[in-house]
């Protein structure tokens, strides 16, 4: 028996490899979910799909842009027509700029916001309404980091987005907990992904430093992040709502 058996659990921004929803998309399959694999490069959703697939899993996998409105309605209805309900969402799918207050552009910052908060408050609106219409305890977890809960050199337009997402997640646990909708955050320290390496290539000293930073000592793989999903997906986080999990080997314990 796994975790997650008899679960359907949408996953965004699953392509990456390494990458926080590639991993996350393994582990829910491994413990038993249909997973529904999205990211804005379709042709790397499917390979994860895949992925899962060849190991014995379950997969489907879809191009989506998480920060089309009409992108999640078809989503929705894709998800209503073929599964017939959700019990879990990851909103993973996310972008990093990382530049100092003085260099980032409106551009930029108006980009940071739209794929990393904006996409978060589609796909939970939906994702709430489609586990009301099946009157389904079901479990949101929206990817923040720590960046929202300690001031970071060099992350404003980042910092704020990851920030909404808190404090939006927050306002949906206390709208929906009546229903047994449960809605938390996970905050991401330094985990080795496609992403952090790009960071560390536009911001390379305060990446070291932050790495040198950790009480650890080490950065942490994606597996740790997959975990600590798989754990707010399940029903052992079945009276947990509106927490936020810090995972990150002691960072911001400082």
């Amino acid at each position: 028996m796994g975790l997650l058996d008899n679960k359907t659990c949408l996953v965004t921004g699953a392509a990456s490899n390494p990458g926080l929803g590639h991993s996350i998309a393994h582990v829910f399959a491994r413990e038993g979910a249909e997973v529904l694999v999205t990211d804005i490069d379709g042709e790397g959703a499917q390979r994860t799909a895949e992925e899962i697939l060849g190991a014995g899993g379950k997969a489907v996998a879809w191009q989506q842009d998480v920060s089309s409105e009409q992108a999640w309605d078809d989503a929705v209805e894709r998800i209503r027509r073929d599964h017939g309900k959700l019990d879990a969402i990851v909103n993973n799918a996310g972008i990093a700029v990382l530049k100092p207050i003085e260099e980032i552009t409106l551009d930029e910052y108006n980009r940071q916001m739209l794929i990393n908060m904006t996409s978060v408050f589609l796909g939970t609106q939906r994702a709430v309404a489609l586990m009301r219409e099946n009157s389904t305890r079901g479990s949101i977890i929206n990817m923040s980091s720590v960046a929202a809960l300690v001031g970071v050199i060099g992350v404003t337009a980042y910092a704020a987005s990851k920030g909404g997402v808190l404090g939006f997640t927050k306002a949906v646990a206390a709208e929906t907990a009546r229903e047994g909708i449960r809605c938390n955050t996970i905050h991401p320290g330094l985990i080795d992904t496609n992403m952090q390496k790009q960071a560390a290539v536009e911001n390379t000293a305060e990446y070291e430093a932050l790495n040198e930073a950790v009480p650890m000592g080490y950065m942490g793989k994606p597996q740790t992040i997959a975990d600590a999903a798989l754990f707010l997906a399940s029903d052992l986080s079945s009276y947990v709502t509106g927490t936020q999990l810090v995972v990150d080997g002691g960072m911001i314990n400082q």
